[in-house]
């Protein structure tokens, strides 16, 4: 792997993370991540900022994984704006 072939996609905590990869992983689009933090962490280092892991992707892939993540953002803003006005109510 070459990482001049891999361009960065998301940063984001483990969970978003996690989500994001599985729903890649339905469009055959396979991420690579990077973090950072368990990295310093394994090696007695304290992480620069913590909690924080990268995804990159194959550049030939970046416009169908951007068109993934932005679905990916719009169904959970919904679902947080639908919890929000419940708890207005």
């Amino acid at each position: 792997m070459t990482t001049d072939s891999y361009t960065h996609l998301f940063t984001g905590n483990q969970v978003q993370v996690m989500l994001l990869m599985e729903e890649l992983k339905k469009f055959d689009i396979i991420p690579v991540t990077r973090n950072e933090s368990e990295s310093g962490r394994l090696a007695g280092f304290a992480p620069p900022v913590f909690n924080q892991i990268q995804v990159f992707i194959h550049k030939d892939e970046m416009d169908k994984s951007r068109a993934v993540l932005d679905n990916l953002q719009h169904e959970l803003d919904n679902i947080q704006r639908e919890d929000s006005e419940e708890e207005t109510r």
